[in-house]
């Protein structure tokens, strides 16, 4: 849309529109003069706020326009000049230059948007909803049913407001004669209807979801409806942001060893994004030698400050982790802070509680719990019958979970007394993790049998044996072929318990973390394989290879500031790292003895280390070493040890 350039010879001056909001807005030519219009905070507003004038009433020079040839941007074909210009527009009007902005659409003849946009826009945010919805089917290209879902949003935040007011009558009409026809959605009716017992505003809110007409409600509600619009018609909000955030992720996705915070330090508009591998914590810089047996198992406290480890020599150790500078990582102080030795068998689990004030470890089938201030034995548990593989606290702290081969979980609390029960479990369980959200409990196990569900599970809900779409991998095909596999991932509702997944394997599985993210599960799976499941959508999404693992227990887990990256023990003692998103395997660390590297850990609070045992006997401890990456010492190096566990790179 082109704006006509006046033909005087006197100044022209910009009239710019009273009302600036962040996002997408419009801004005129006239020869009025009116004020600046700049918000408060960066052109970012509360519903309906008031712009407040910068003391900048007009331009004071003509701006000539500029014809330029082609409609493109430079010589690429791909980027419309239109387009860019507005997008340039919009960003200096959401960063506050809003005479900049002016300036550019009188210089470019482009205009941010039309002037219906504004009104609609305006129409929002001061709650005309009449004109607003009037107007909203004057710039949409949907059918008459995507239009209706589009008077269904305005529709519901006026009823909320009204509710709000204590306009409760008003709020009443709302819901029959303009939201009960719009909605086939008896579920979302009644949920709305029930919002009229809230006991005060801040009870509707609440319970709503929802920040009230005086908070961002309106602006989020033009969010929805942007849906409607053509995006041509009207600009979505902070279009030239969201497009430099895909280019961040974009270069973050494609540096293999990216392990920085996504922040402005380590991004810059001016140079692609790049992470050297010498940042990468791929050098032993510290050897933990004080266990007399089999190192099985190790665990970081959550403040990332000491290593829990578990051994085949019947005891754990608590290391505490020090401190070192950045030139001299080597220098780093690891003591035992203490040796749990009151298990009767070799130890097989550990979990730290959420506060690190309790740890929980498993010797055969018994569950011990130590006050990690003491190193004493607090609790004793012994309701499994064989051997307990698995420990995990609930993220919420309340309590634990424990699994065994016995085909039993149990819930216990922060003091180890049992709350539930989990009896019947399909398969002798080798690991589980219950993921972030807490919604599911991810469990791996072999020798499976199908257990009918029990009429106490049919009166609850509960399924015993489901019927899920076949599991398939990245490409769609069906893995395992379909057959019956003694070899299960079976996933749980954690409060429900009922039976969300239950995906068969051709091998082994003996290890389960969960993302983040709560979406992805990291199986490792023998043979010589870790898998990432997609728990949303019951699939294989990436297979790791390169390790080995055929007969032992094999665990993993995600690393790196973003878990960007899949770190694994090996029965050729070797730890295995690789690209997560690419599969791409980056690194194979020699330095263990001879026997199989058993388990890794990832600090939770040090993106740049990490720890893997070994049948070795020996901890190792990992991080970048910058001052040896030109030539110096290999990890494979001699590093010293002694009672204390201190080691440096000779």
């Amino acid at each position: 849309m082109y704006i006509p350039r006046s033909d005087k010879a006197s100044i022209s001056s910009v009239s710019i529109s009273p009302i600036s909001e962040a996002g997408p807005s419009s801004i005129t030519l006239d020869k009025a003069t009116r004020s600046n219009g700049i918000t408060t905070i960066n052109g970012c507003k509360p519903n309906g706020s008031s712009p407040m004038s910068n003391g900048v009433s007009k331009h004071s020079s003509s701006v000539a326009r500029v014809s330029l040839p082609g409609t493109t941007l430079y010589d690429d074909p791909y980027v419309d000049r239109e387009e860019f210009v507005r997008l340039v527009i919009q960003s200096l009007r959401d960063v506050g230059y809003i005479e900049s902005a002016a300036t550019l659409e009188a210089e470019s003849g482009y205009s941010l948007e039309a002037p219906e946009v504004t009104e609609f826009r305006q129409y929002i945010l001061k709650a005309d909803w009449a004109n607003a919805e009037s107007l909203l089917s004057h710039l949409t290209a949907a059918d008459e049913e995507v239009i209706w879902e589009a008077h269904f949003l305005i529709g519901r935040q006026k009823y909320l407001e009204l509710l709000e007011a204590r306009k409760t009558t008003a709020a009443l009409q709302v819901l029959r004669n303009e939201l009960a026809p719009l909605s086939t959605n008896s579920d979302q009716l009644h949920a709305l209807s029930s919002l009229i017992m809230c006991s005060d505003p801040e009870d509707l809110r609440r319970r709503a979801s929802w920040d009230g007409a005086s908070g961002t409600s309106r602006r989020t509600l033009l969010s929805e409806l942007q849906q409607f619009i053509p995006s041509t018609t009207m600009i979505p909000s902070r279009r030239l942001a969201a497009l430099l955030t895909q280019s961040r992720y974009y270069q973050r996705e494609h540096c293999l060893y990216h392990n920085a915070p996504m922040n402005a330090a380590s991004f810059s508009l001016f140079s692609d994004h790049h992470c050297d591998r010498e940042d990468f914590p791929c050098v032993t810089t510290t050897v933990l030698d004080v266990h007399t047996d089999e190192v099985w198992n190790v665990a970081w406290s959550h403040d990332g400050l000491r290593l829990a480890s578990a051994s085949k020599d019947k005891t754990a150790i608590i290391w505490r982790i020090g401190a070192s500078s950045d030139s001299e990582p080597s220098s780093r102080e690891c003591v035992v802070e203490f040796t749990l030795r009151e298990h009767p068998f070799p130890v097989g689990a550990l979990a730290w509680s959420l506060d690190d004030l309790v740890l929980a470890t498993s010797a055969d089938q018994l569950i011990l719990l130590w006050d990690t201030k003491t190193g004493k034995c607090i609790h004793t548990l012994d309701s499994h019958s064989e051997t307990v593989s698995a420990l995990v606290w609930l993220p919420d702290g309340s309590g634990f979970m424990s699994a065994s081969l016995d085909r039993k979980i149990y819930s216990w609390d922060m003091a180890g007394k049992l709350r539930d029960d989990w009896s019947g479990v399909p398969i002798r369980v080798t690991d589980m993790a219950v993921t972030p959200d807490m919604t599911r409990l991810v469990t791996v196990g072999m020798d499976y049998i199908a257990i009918p569900p029990t009429t106490a599970d049919a009166s609850r809900g509960v399924s015993r044996e489901p019927t899920p779409p076949p599991a398939t991998n990245g490409n769609g095909a069906t893995v395992n072929g379909g057959r019956q596999s003694e070899n299960r991932m079976i996933v749980y509702d954690l409060k429900s318990k009922a039976i969300e997944l239950s995906l068969p394997t051709d091998g082994e599985l003996t290890s389960v973390k969960i993302s983040e993210d709560s979406q992805f599960a990291l199986i490792n799976h023998a043979p010589d394989e870790v898998h990432l499941w997609d728990l949303n959508e019951g699939r294989l999404a990436r297979k790791f290879t390169g390790q080995h693992q055929g007969h032992h227990v094999i665990r993993s887990c995600f690393g790196g500031v973003d878990g960007n990256f899949v770190v694994s023990g090996s029965e050729d003692r070797n730890v295995y790292v690789w690209h997560r998103d690419t599969g791409v395997l980056l690194e194979i660390l020699p330095g263990h003895g001879v026997g199989s590297v058993n388990s890794v850990a990832w600090n939770p609070r040090n993106e740049r280390m990490f720890a893997s045992c070994s049948d070795d006997f020996t901890i190792r401890i990992w991080e970048p070493l910058p001052q040896y990456a030109a030539g110096g010492p290999s990890s494979s190096g001699d590093i010293g040890r002694n009672g204390k566990g201190k080691g440096k790179v000779r």
